[in-house]
Protein backbone atom coordinates (compact mmCIF):
# COMPACT_ATOMS: atom_id res chain seq x y z
CA UNK A 1 0.00 0.00 0.00
CA UNK A 2 1.03 3.47 -0.96
CA UNK A 3 0.82 6.21 1.51
CA UNK A 4 -3.00 6.81 3.19
CA UNK A 5 -2.42 10.49 3.32
CA UNK A 6 -2.43 10.36 -0.93
CA UNK A 7 -5.41 8.20 -1.06
CA UNK A 8 -7.66 10.71 2.13
CA UNK A 9 -6.37 13.53 -0.01
CA UNK A 10 -7.70 11.78 -3.11
CA UNK A 11 -10.87 10.88 -1.74
CA UNK A 12 -11.93 14.04 -0.90
CA UNK A 13 -11.06 15.62 -3.89
CA UNK A 14 -13.14 13.09 -5.50
CA UNK A 15 -15.98 13.88 -2.68
CA UNK A 16 -15.92 17.12 -3.25
CA UNK A 17 -16.44 17.06 -7.10
CA UNK A 18 -19.29 15.12 -6.87
CA UNK A 19 -20.69 17.19 -4.10
CA UNK A 20 -20.42 13.06 -2.65
CA UNK A 21 -23.44 12.49 0.25
CA UNK A 22 -22.59 9.65 2.69
CA UNK A 23 -20.40 7.91 4.29
CA UNK A 24 -16.73 6.33 3.43
CA UNK A 25 -15.11 3.30 5.94
CA UNK A 26 -12.23 1.66 4.58
CA UNK A 27 -10.19 -1.14 6.71
CA UNK A 28 -7.10 -3.06 6.87
CA UNK A 29 -6.57 -5.96 8.76
CA UNK A 30 -9.05 -4.72 10.96
CA UNK A 31 -7.39 -0.99 11.44
CA UNK A 32 -9.44 1.75 10.54
CA UNK A 33 -7.62 3.76 7.55
CA UNK A 34 -10.45 6.06 6.28
CA UNK A 35 -13.49 6.98 8.57
CA UNK A 36 -15.04 9.65 6.07
CA UNK A 37 -18.74 11.36 6.11
CA UNK A 38 -20.01 14.24 4.10
CA UNK A 39 -23.39 15.69 3.57
CA UNK A 40 -26.46 15.74 4.98
CA UNK A 41 -28.49 12.85 6.20
CA UNK A 42 -31.90 15.05 6.48
CA UNK A 43 -31.77 18.35 4.76
CA UNK A 44 -34.65 20.00 5.74
CA UNK A 45 -33.89 19.81 9.25
CA UNK A 46 -29.15 19.93 8.19
CA UNK A 47 -28.53 17.07 10.08
CA UNK A 48 -25.15 15.65 8.87
CA UNK A 49 -24.24 12.22 8.08
CA UNK A 50 -22.33 10.15 10.59
CA UNK A 51 -20.53 7.00 10.48
CA UNK A 52 -22.97 5.12 12.18
CA UNK A 53 -25.77 6.77 9.74
CA UNK A 54 -28.18 3.96 8.14
CA UNK A 55 -28.49 4.38 4.47
CA UNK A 56 -30.62 1.69 1.74
CA UNK A 57 -28.57 -0.61 -0.01
CA UNK A 58 -30.72 -1.23 -2.64
CA UNK A 59 -29.60 -4.68 -3.76
CA UNK A 60 -26.56 -4.74 -2.25
CA UNK A 61 -28.54 -7.05 0.03
CA UNK A 62 -28.88 -9.80 -2.47
CA UNK A 63 -25.87 -11.22 -1.03
CA UNK A 64 -27.81 -11.84 2.47
CA UNK A 65 -30.72 -13.62 0.44
CA UNK A 66 -27.80 -16.10 -1.35
CA UNK A 67 -25.88 -16.30 2.11
CA UNK A 68 -30.19 -17.21 3.17
CA UNK A 69 -30.20 -19.60 0.40
CA UNK A 70 -26.79 -21.48 1.46
CA UNK A 71 -28.02 -21.86 4.98
CA UNK A 72 -31.19 -23.75 4.21
CA UNK A 73 -28.60 -25.92 1.93
CA UNK A 74 -26.20 -26.40 4.78
CA UNK A 75 -29.09 -27.56 6.66
CA UNK A 76 -30.06 -30.47 3.83
CA UNK A 77 -33.59 -28.91 2.55
CA UNK A 78 -32.59 -27.46 -0.23
CA UNK A 79 -29.55 -28.12 -3.04
CA UNK A 80 -28.28 -26.25 -5.94
CA UNK A 81 -29.83 -28.63 -8.15
CA UNK A 82 -33.05 -28.64 -7.11
CA UNK A 83 -35.73 -27.41 -9.12
CA UNK A 84 -37.68 -24.11 -8.55
CA UNK A 85 -40.87 -26.22 -9.01
CA UNK A 86 -39.96 -28.58 -5.95
CA UNK A 87 -38.84 -25.38 -4.04
CA UNK A 88 -41.80 -23.17 -3.99
CA UNK A 89 -45.76 -23.65 -5.12
CA UNK A 90 -45.89 -20.84 -7.62
CA UNK A 91 -48.27 -20.71 -10.49
CA UNK A 92 -45.99 -19.93 -13.51
CA UNK A 93 -47.15 -21.55 -16.70
CA UNK A 94 -45.03 -20.60 -18.96
CA UNK A 95 -42.17 -21.00 -16.84
CA UNK A 96 -39.28 -23.66 -17.91
CA UNK A 97 -39.75 -26.68 -15.07
CA UNK A 98 -36.27 -27.14 -15.02
CA UNK A 99 -34.84 -24.30 -13.53
CA UNK A 100 -32.59 -24.58 -10.71
CA UNK A 101 -31.45 -22.80 -7.44
CA UNK A 102 -28.18 -22.39 -8.37
CA UNK A 103 -29.45 -20.56 -11.68
CA UNK A 104 -31.66 -18.51 -9.35
CA UNK A 105 -28.81 -17.45 -7.87
CA UNK A 106 -26.55 -16.72 -10.66
CA UNK A 107 -28.91 -14.77 -12.09
CA UNK A 108 -29.29 -17.76 -15.27
CA UNK A 109 -32.46 -18.78 -14.97
CA UNK A 110 -33.87 -17.00 -17.19
CA UNK A 111 -36.93 -16.06 -16.07
CA UNK A 112 -38.81 -13.05 -16.63
CA UNK A 113 -37.85 -9.62 -14.60
CA UNK A 114 -40.66 -6.93 -13.39
CA UNK A 115 -37.64 -4.41 -13.62
CA UNK A 116 -35.76 -5.44 -16.44
CA UNK A 117 -32.92 -3.07 -16.64
CA UNK A 118 -31.57 -4.16 -19.91
CA UNK A 119 -34.95 -2.38 -21.01
CA UNK A 120 -35.81 -0.51 -18.69
CA UNK A 121 -33.69 2.66 -16.75
CA UNK A 122 -36.05 4.12 -14.17
CA UNK A 123 -36.83 2.32 -11.52
CA UNK A 124 -39.56 5.12 -10.52
CA UNK A 125 -41.68 4.27 -13.42
CA UNK A 126 -42.88 1.23 -12.09
CA UNK A 127 -44.56 3.08 -9.41
CA UNK A 128 -46.73 5.60 -11.22
CA UNK A 129 -49.56 2.84 -11.50
CA UNK A 130 -49.00 0.67 -8.54
CA UNK A 131 -48.85 2.06 -5.11
CA UNK A 132 -44.93 1.91 -3.37
CA UNK A 133 -46.90 1.42 0.30
CA UNK A 134 -48.64 -1.71 -1.11
CA UNK A 135 -45.16 -3.46 -2.35
CA UNK A 136 -44.19 -4.88 1.40
CA UNK A 137 -44.00 -8.80 0.56
CA UNK A 138 -41.98 -10.88 -1.87
CA UNK A 139 -45.52 -12.12 -2.92
CA UNK A 140 -46.86 -8.49 -3.84
CA UNK A 141 -44.31 -8.64 -6.45
CA UNK A 142 -45.40 -12.09 -8.29
CA UNK A 143 -48.35 -10.50 -10.26
CA UNK A 144 -45.60 -8.33 -12.05
CA UNK A 145 -43.64 -11.25 -13.71
CA UNK A 146 -45.01 -14.88 -12.80
CA UNK A 147 -47.45 -14.95 -15.86
CA UNK A 148 -44.73 -13.47 -18.44
CA UNK A 149 -42.80 -16.04 -20.80
CA UNK A 150 -39.29 -17.17 -20.51
CA UNK A 151 -36.75 -14.41 -21.82
CA UNK A 152 -34.13 -17.34 -22.32
CA UNK A 153 -33.68 -20.95 -21.50
CA UNK A 154 -32.38 -21.76 -18.17
CA UNK A 155 -28.64 -21.88 -18.23
CA UNK A 156 -28.15 -20.15 -21.20
CA UNK A 157 -27.18 -16.64 -20.39
CA UNK A 158 -26.25 -13.96 -17.47
CA UNK A 159 -28.87 -12.02 -17.04
CA UNK A 160 -28.92 -9.86 -13.95
CA UNK A 161 -32.35 -10.54 -12.60
CA UNK A 162 -34.45 -9.14 -9.57
CA UNK A 163 -37.11 -11.05 -10.08
CA UNK A 164 -34.79 -13.87 -9.35
CA UNK A 165 -33.97 -12.69 -6.10
CA UNK A 166 -37.79 -12.30 -4.99
CA UNK A 167 -38.18 -15.91 -6.17
CA UNK A 168 -35.20 -16.99 -3.89
CA UNK A 169 -36.71 -14.97 -0.59
CA UNK A 170 -40.05 -17.05 -1.48
CA UNK A 171 -38.18 -20.33 -1.34
CA UNK A 172 -36.55 -19.32 1.91
CA UNK A 173 -39.83 -18.60 3.44
CA UNK A 174 -41.32 -21.77 2.40
CA UNK A 175 -38.37 -23.83 3.57
CA UNK A 176 -38.15 -22.20 6.95
CA UNK A 177 -41.29 -20.99 8.16
CA UNK A 178 -40.44 -17.41 8.58
CA UNK A 179 -41.01 -14.13 7.13
CA UNK A 180 -37.76 -13.65 4.84
CA UNK A 181 -36.79 -9.83 6.73
CA UNK A 182 -37.09 -11.93 9.91
CA UNK A 183 -35.10 -14.50 8.71
CA UNK A 184 -32.09 -12.78 7.86
CA UNK A 185 -32.51 -10.40 10.96
CA UNK A 186 -32.11 -13.67 13.03
CA UNK A 187 -29.84 -15.77 10.90
CA UNK A 188 -27.43 -12.96 9.55
CA UNK A 189 -27.66 -9.74 11.26
CA UNK A 190 -28.33 -10.64 14.69
CA UNK A 191 -24.90 -13.51 14.30
CA UNK A 192 -23.19 -11.02 13.10
CA UNK A 193 -23.57 -8.57 15.52
CA UNK A 194 -25.54 -6.11 12.71
CA UNK A 195 -27.35 -4.26 15.76
CA UNK A 196 -28.18 -1.22 13.29
CA UNK A 197 -29.26 -3.30 9.91
CA UNK A 198 -32.85 -4.13 9.15
CA UNK A 199 -35.85 -3.79 6.56
CA UNK A 200 -37.20 -0.67 7.79
CA UNK A 201 -40.54 0.89 6.65
CA UNK A 202 -39.79 3.92 4.74
CA UNK A 203 -42.48 5.90 5.98
CA UNK A 204 -41.00 4.43 9.81
CA UNK A 205 -36.92 5.02 9.39
CA UNK A 206 -35.57 4.65 12.87
CA UNK A 207 -33.71 7.52 13.83
CA UNK A 208 -30.65 8.31 12.46
CA UNK A 209 -31.50 7.08 9.21
CA UNK A 210 -30.24 8.86 6.13
CA UNK A 211 -33.17 10.06 3.37
CA UNK A 212 -32.58 9.31 -0.33
CA UNK A 213 -32.64 12.15 -2.39
CA UNK A 214 -33.33 12.49 -5.60
CA UNK A 215 -31.64 15.68 -7.44
CA UNK A 216 -33.23 17.39 -10.36
CA UNK A 217 -31.14 19.50 -13.18
CA UNK A 218 -33.10 21.99 -11.79
CA UNK A 219 -31.43 22.29 -8.47
CA UNK A 220 -34.66 21.37 -6.88
CA UNK A 221 -34.73 17.76 -5.09
CA UNK A 222 -37.45 15.43 -3.45
CA UNK A 223 -37.31 12.61 -1.88
CA UNK A 224 -37.57 9.07 -2.52
CA UNK A 225 -40.16 8.07 -0.47
CA UNK A 226 -42.55 7.53 -3.79
CA UNK A 227 -39.63 6.09 -6.38
CA UNK A 228 -39.23 2.69 -4.14
CA UNK A 229 -40.98 0.16 -2.18
CA UNK A 230 -42.12 0.96 1.25
CA UNK A 231 -40.18 -2.08 2.69
CA UNK A 232 -36.95 -3.99 1.07
CA UNK A 233 -37.08 -7.73 0.92
CA UNK A 234 -34.84 -10.43 -1.13
CA UNK A 235 -33.84 -8.55 -4.00
CA UNK A 236 -33.07 -4.93 -2.27
CA UNK A 237 -34.09 -2.47 -0.01
CA UNK A 238 -32.12 -3.67 3.71
CA UNK A 239 -30.55 -0.55 5.20
CA UNK A 240 -27.18 -1.10 7.22
CA UNK A 241 -24.15 1.14 8.43
CA UNK A 242 -20.89 0.92 7.22
CA UNK A 243 -19.20 -0.81 10.45
CA UNK A 244 -22.33 -3.26 9.81
CA UNK A 245 -21.90 -3.91 6.54
CA UNK A 246 -17.96 -4.57 7.76
CA UNK A 247 -18.86 -6.86 10.59
CA UNK A 248 -21.33 -8.74 7.93
CA UNK A 249 -18.04 -8.99 5.30
CA UNK A 250 -16.02 -10.30 8.78
CA UNK A 251 -19.09 -12.81 10.08
CA UNK A 252 -19.19 -14.11 6.18
CA UNK A 253 -15.38 -14.53 5.75
CA UNK A 254 -14.52 -15.96 9.12
CA UNK A 255 -17.41 -18.86 8.77
CA UNK A 256 -19.61 -17.57 11.09
CA UNK A 257 -22.72 -17.60 8.95
CA UNK A 258 -21.74 -21.17 6.42
CA UNK A 259 -18.84 -23.47 6.36
CA UNK A 260 -16.14 -23.37 4.83
CA UNK A 261 -16.43 -24.76 1.61
CA UNK A 262 -20.13 -23.37 1.11
CA UNK A 263 -18.74 -19.43 1.49
CA UNK A 264 -16.15 -20.28 -0.97
CA UNK A 265 -18.53 -21.79 -3.17
CA UNK A 266 -20.42 -18.48 -2.57
CA UNK A 267 -17.53 -16.25 -4.09
CA UNK A 268 -15.96 -18.45 -6.48
CA UNK A 269 -16.44 -16.84 -10.33
CA UNK A 270 -19.99 -18.67 -11.35
CA UNK A 271 -21.10 -17.01 -14.66
CA UNK A 272 -18.36 -14.26 -16.33
CA UNK A 273 -20.41 -10.97 -16.54
CA UNK A 274 -17.62 -8.86 -18.40
CA UNK A 275 -13.79 -7.97 -19.09
CA UNK A 276 -12.60 -9.68 -15.61
CA UNK A 277 -16.01 -9.26 -13.91
CA UNK A 278 -17.48 -12.73 -13.16
CA UNK A 279 -20.86 -13.35 -10.42
CA UNK A 280 -20.62 -16.11 -8.03
CA UNK A 281 -23.92 -16.47 -5.55
CA UNK A 282 -25.62 -13.18 -5.04
CA UNK A 283 -22.21 -11.51 -4.80
CA UNK A 284 -19.29 -9.96 -7.64
CA UNK A 285 -16.01 -11.30 -8.26
CA UNK A 286 -13.08 -9.07 -10.03
CA UNK A 287 -10.58 -11.22 -11.08
CA UNK A 288 -6.52 -9.96 -11.65
CA UNK A 289 -3.69 -12.18 -13.21
CA UNK A 290 -6.53 -15.30 -12.38
CA UNK A 291 -6.27 -14.41 -8.93
CA UNK A 292 -9.40 -13.28 -7.29
CA UNK A 293 -9.00 -8.95 -6.76
CA UNK A 294 -12.36 -8.02 -4.69
CA UNK A 295 -15.57 -9.18 -3.74
CA UNK A 296 -17.93 -7.10 -4.14
CA UNK A 297 -21.41 -6.16 -3.85
CA UNK A 298 -23.21 -2.49 -4.91
CA UNK A 299 -27.16 -1.25 -5.54
CA UNK A 300 -28.76 1.62 -7.37
CA UNK A 301 -32.09 2.77 -6.57
CA UNK A 302 -33.84 6.32 -6.63
CA UNK A 303 -31.75 7.80 -3.59
CA UNK A 304 -29.58 5.40 -3.24
CA UNK A 305 -26.04 4.02 -4.54
CA UNK A 306 -24.03 1.88 -2.25
CA UNK A 307 -20.81 0.05 -3.04
CA UNK A 308 -19.22 -2.33 -0.59
CA UNK A 309 -15.87 -4.40 -1.37
CA UNK A 310 -13.56 -7.04 0.15
CA UNK A 311 -9.56 -7.55 -1.13
CA UNK A 312 -8.42 -10.60 -0.03
CA UNK A 313 -4.92 -9.68 -1.53
CA UNK A 314 -4.50 -6.69 0.79
CA UNK A 315 -6.84 -8.00 3.75
CA UNK A 316 -8.60 -4.36 3.38
CA UNK A 317 -12.69 -3.49 3.12
CA UNK A 318 -14.07 -1.03 1.90
CA UNK A 319 -17.94 0.29 2.07
CA UNK A 320 -19.13 3.50 0.77
CA UNK A 321 -22.83 4.38 1.23
CA UNK A 322 -24.74 7.48 0.03
CA UNK A 323 -28.28 8.81 0.15
CA UNK A 324 -27.75 10.17 -3.35
CA UNK A 325 -28.20 8.45 -6.91
CA UNK A 326 -24.31 8.41 -7.47
CA UNK A 327 -21.09 8.54 -5.68
CA UNK A 328 -19.83 5.44 -4.32
CA UNK A 329 -18.09 4.04 -8.10
CA UNK A 330 -15.51 7.08 -8.43
CA UNK A 331 -14.68 6.71 -4.98
CA UNK A 332 -14.08 3.08 -5.06
CA UNK A 333 -11.73 3.61 -7.79
CA UNK A 334 -9.97 6.31 -6.32
CA UNK A 335 -9.05 3.97 -3.01
CA UNK A 336 -8.09 1.23 -5.97
CA UNK A 337 -6.23 3.37 -8.22
CA UNK A 338 -4.40 5.23 -4.94
CA UNK A 339 -3.88 2.14 -2.48
CA UNK A 340 -4.04 -0.74 -4.69
CA UNK A 341 -2.34 0.00 -7.49
CA UNK A 342 -5.33 -0.82 -10.13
Amino acid sequence: MTNITDAARKVEEVMNSNDFSGVVLLKQNGQTLLNLSRGYANRSDELLNQIDTRFGIASGCKIFTAVSICQLIEQGRLSYDTRLTEALNINSPLWNKEITIHQLLTHTSGIPDYFDEEVMEDFAELWKERPVYSMRNGSDFLPMFQHLAMKSAPGERFHYNNAGFIVLGLIVEEQSGQPFTEYVEEHIFKRCGMTNSGYFLTDQLPRNTAIGYIDHEDGTWNTNIFSIPIKGGADGGAYTTAPDMIRFWDGLLTYQLLNESTTQRLITPHVHEEGETYYGRGVWVDLKNEGIFKIHVMGFDPGVSFMSSVYPEHAAQLVVLSNKESGPYPITRAIEETLFEV
